[in-house]
């Protein structure tokens, strides 16, 4: 006998959320089984994830954030397995009570210890402790990785309590319901992240779309000299770990505009890329959805929140190293918004390239 539970205020205050199972119409004896819409919308979930991995999560698994990016794709794929066999089996609501229930435990607690143990890592880059063969930091990474499911499935048995019950509702319905958790950390950090760079936009924001399109102009021009070296006969290419010698990378004597100040600029990039993704969630959060854990902890927030750490430590390092810190690739340029605030790289100044095909080697070709 399934305890009922009261429709009161008192148990909508108590209780986080609740995941319907299964309902029952009293009056048409109608019985609805959800396990089906479970099942697609995880499904749907892990073929975002999917994409999301494969366009903007770096392949580099010496970084911890890839590692745990890895580890997310292949949690959903088991999730969504385990999700199709209780449909595809008809199970009872125990089943699916278990499988979500601990599932929103698990991704709520992940998120903290992913965000500091990521940030510890990119800060530890360039460093004694960070200089390590591949090896060391694959299996760092991983060590480190399974510790935190580890944990977070430890919280979900010993702390996290979830069953199932009946809910009658004034119409005359009846409902099997189970209690999941939300993730407070991911909406806390999507509201946050929002907030800053919303704020950072205003005094700035009549000179953004300058800058915009001075940024563009800079990567076609890194991009354009890039493929020019790498055409030369002889083996020698553009590489942006090259000392900051050169005469592109000294200050301009000449200003063409007002620079952003690093930190802006490096924010500006951060927003180019990310600002819909921020709207489009905090616009969701204002509306009341309420998303599980199970869901809301994605690749998409992940990634997100891994460009803005990503983004901080640039911004730390850059003031020692320059531009060439060893960050991996990621969906915000940051050398180019380095360039900018810097006034580094003018666009439309010739690009230099030597032409050894010349008897004379001192010549230079201009493009």
């Amino acid at each position: 006998m399934l305890p009922a539970l009261p429709v009161s205020s008192e148990y909508s205050q108590t209780v986080k959320m609740l995941a319907v199972l299964e309902q029952w119409e009293s009056a048409s004896g109608l019985h609805i089984n959800n396990n089906e819409k479970y099942f697609w919308l995880l499904f749907i979930k892990l073929a975002l994830d999917v994409a999301v991995f494969y366009a903007c999560s770096p392949k580099r698994y010496i970084f911890f954030f890839s590692v745990c990016s890895l580890s997310i794709v292949l949690a959903d794929f088991l999730l969504t397995f385990f999700m199709g066999i209780v449909w595809f089996l008809g199970a009872e609501g125990p089943s699916t009570c278990f499988l979500l229930g601990r599932a929103s435990a698990v991704y709520g607690v992940i998120p903290l210890p992913m965000m500091f143990l990521g940030f510890l890592d990119y800060c530890l880059q360039d460093t004694c402790l960070g200089n390590r063969s591949v090896l060391c930091k694959l299996l760092k990474n991983a060590i480190l990785t399974v510790l935190v499911w580890m944990a977070a499935f430890a919280y979900s048995f010993g702390f996290f309590h979830s069953e199932l019950a009946q809910l009658d509702t004034m119409s005359g319905t009846k409902a099997m319901v189970c209690k999941v958790e939300k993730s407070t950390a991911v909406t806390v950090i999507i509201l946050g992240l929002f907030s800053v760079t919303f704020l950072s936009m205003l005094p700035f924001c009549s000179g953004i779309s300058q800058w915009v399109k001075e940024a563009d102009q800079i990567y076609e021009t890194l991009e354009e000299k890039q493929k020019m070296t790498s055409d030369l006969p002889f083996t020698s290419t553009w590489s942006p770990n090259f000392e900051t010698t050169s005469k592109e990378e000294k200050p301009l004597e000449k200003k063409v505009c007002l620079r952003p100040p690093l930190w802006f600029s490096l924010m500006l990039g951060f927003l180019i890329f990310w600002m819909p993704y921020l709207v489009v969630t905090v616009s969701c959060l204002l509306c009341g959805f309420a998303v599980p854990a199970h869901i809301s902890v994605n690749l998409l927030w992940l990634e997100c929140t891994n460009s803005f750490l990503a983004g901080l430590t640039f911004w730390v390092k850059s003031k020692i190293r320059g531009p060439y810190v060893h960050l991996p690739d990621n969906v915000c340029s940051w050398q180019i918004y380095w360039h900018l605030s810097k006034g580094t790289i003018q666009p439309d100044v010739p690009i230099a390239v030597l032409n050894p095909t010349k008897t004379n080697r001192n010549a230079l070709l201009f493009v």
